[in-house]
């Protein structure tokens, strides 16, 4: 399993360079997949998922110098014949999977039969998150409530055993403060990575790696 759990894309060379590694190629050879869906929970939704797409807001993360680049959207998935996307979904080299709601992704991510098809696709595929398609992976996640799921829906997959908190001390998320972020993880049983939009945790068949040009703090339960 290879996975690039990032705070908000490929933000710098570091980040970049485990990209490559985990890929074991340059981004130009390699094809893309990403999954918007997180991101339609949160207000203008669909202007955010274009303008990630378009590479006009936030780090590189789509418009990195893919090979090609496609769009995999969950929500449409269980009405389409697997036969049309599951190929295409096995033929790519890097998953990238946008930010949003951690609770409405992981609810499409089941529904859709990828939480099934990720065990496999993983031995192969790199899955790239930013910030909520980050923390879906982990033991942890969160909601906005701009949802009408089931309020027991999961919001996170569980597939590492840590969780992850991006964005620390960003301007733009004022909870994501080291004491808030601190205060958290003492509630929690597992460790938790807070990190902000500098850093990244890389996780190898197990391994986990920081990849940092910022800050970032382990906290143990």
């Amino acid at each position: 399993m290879k996975l690039l759990l990032t705070s908000a894309g490929i933000s710098n060379t570091s980040i970049r360079n485990a990209l490559i590694e985990l890929l074991g190629k340059p981004v130009s050879e390699s094809r893309a997949l990403f999954v918007p869906t997180a991101i339609y929970a949160l207000p203008n939704g669909g202007d955010i998922a274009r303008r990630v797409i378009c590479g006009s807001l936030g780090d590189p993360f789509c418009e990195l110098g893919w090979k090609s680049l496609g769009v995999l959207e969950l929500t449409a998935l269980p009405s389409i014949k697997q036969e049309l996307w599951v190929p295409v979904l096995r033929e790519t080299d890097a998953l990238l999977v946008g930010g949003g709601d951690c609770q409405y992704l992981c609810y499409w991510m089941q529904q859709s039969g990828l939480t099934d098809l990720l065990p496999s696709l993983l031995r192969k595929t790199v899955y790239v998150g930013l910030s909520a398609g980050s923390m879906v992976m982990t033991r942890f996640g969160t909601t906005y409530g701009n949802h009408m799921l089931p309020a027991e829906s999961n919001k996170s997959l569980g597939l590492v055993d840590f969780a992850l908190h991006p964005h620390l001390d960003h301007e733009w998320f004022p909870k994501n403060s080291m004491a808030n972020l601190e205060k958290l993880a003492a509630t929690l049983p597992m460790p938790s990575y807070a990190i902000d939009d500098q850093t990244a945790i890389k996780v190898t068949d197990g391994i986990v790696e920081v990849v940092s040009e910022g800050y970032w703090k382990l906290f143990t339960p």
